[in-house]
């Protein structure tokens, strides 16, 4: 698989989500899928928002596609300017405003047209006047200024990329240096990568056969320019025995990272 092979399948896949609302488990822990009758709040909950949280949100930025709660450990100031990166329907976006009583500056970068269109949607009948959404390829190019952001935040989305330190470079880029410039990301790491020659476009979509193992994954975020890399939440996505066919164990991390 090509790279623009795969950015189009992620597009066709998310593109389907936000139209039906159905995440069909992508992103979640294994046991959300156990029971299809699941709805969208109990698999957020389970990787850790809030019942509360999820109430204040939204219904139709809810889609169940993350792999943890990046922001629960964000410590956000009011003032502050935050960007989400991959920010699908809006979830991180809207709850991010919501936690800076509606302060500062909330934007979410996604480049599926669906979700961008149902994350605006949602603003603009919500009332949220200090979130907005572009478009833009957070692996190539965010669509941001140099040192202009305070927090950048990610759910499960760095994995589908296919170059992890040509994007943490991206999100270094347009972090403040100065002051408490910093990166929340939530994502799975794997015990045995995926080979190229082997990669499977479903489970690339789901964030599994994109994924480095724990080493290399911080790896690429210190050869960014990070410091003080910190993993602050680990679960159990998946283990050896519920993936026969590979064997390995998959694991959701939430990582804290610092500019200075």
């Amino acid at each position: 698989m090509t790279q623009e092979s795969i950015k189009t399948d992620i597009k066709e896949k998310y593109g389907k989500i936000a139209l039906s609302g159905n995440s069909e488990c992508c992103c979640m822990p294994q046991d959300c899928c156990a029971d299809i009758n699941n709805s969208t709040k109990d698999s957020s909950i389970t990787i850790g928002y809030d019942k509360d949280d999820l109430e204040s949100l939204p219904n139709e930025s809810i889609l169940g596609v993350g792999c943890g709660a990046p922001l629960n450990f964000a410590d956000l100031k009011e003032g502050e300017t935050v960007v989400d990166l991959g920010s699908g329907a809006g979830i991180d976006a809207f709850l991010a405003s919501n936690k800076m009583n509606k302060t500062g500056k909330v934007i979410g970068i996604d480049f599926t047209d669906e979700m961008l269109n149902k994350a605006k949607n949602a603003s603009v009948k919500n009332g949220f006047t200090n979130v907005e959404f572009k478009r833009g390829d957070i692996e190539s190019r965010i669509p941001l200024e140099d040192n202009s952001v305070d927090v950048a935040i990610s759910n499960c989305v760095i994995n589908l990329t296919t170059d992890k330190t040509k994007t943490f470079k991206e999100i270094y880029r347009i972090l403040k240096k100065k002051g408490n410039g910093r990166t929340i990301i939530s994502d799975l790491v794997t015990s045995k990568e995926t080979d190229v020659q082997n990669v499977n476009s479903d489970s690339w979509c789901s964030c599994i056969d994109g994924a480095l193992t724990r080493e290399n994954y911080i790896k690429s975020i210190i050869a960014a320019g990070f410091l003080d890399v910190q993993v602050l939440r680990e679960q159990l996505y998946l283990d050896e025995d519920k993936d026969k066919e590979n064997g390995r164990r998959i694991t959701s991390l939430v990582i804290k990272a610092v500019t200075g």
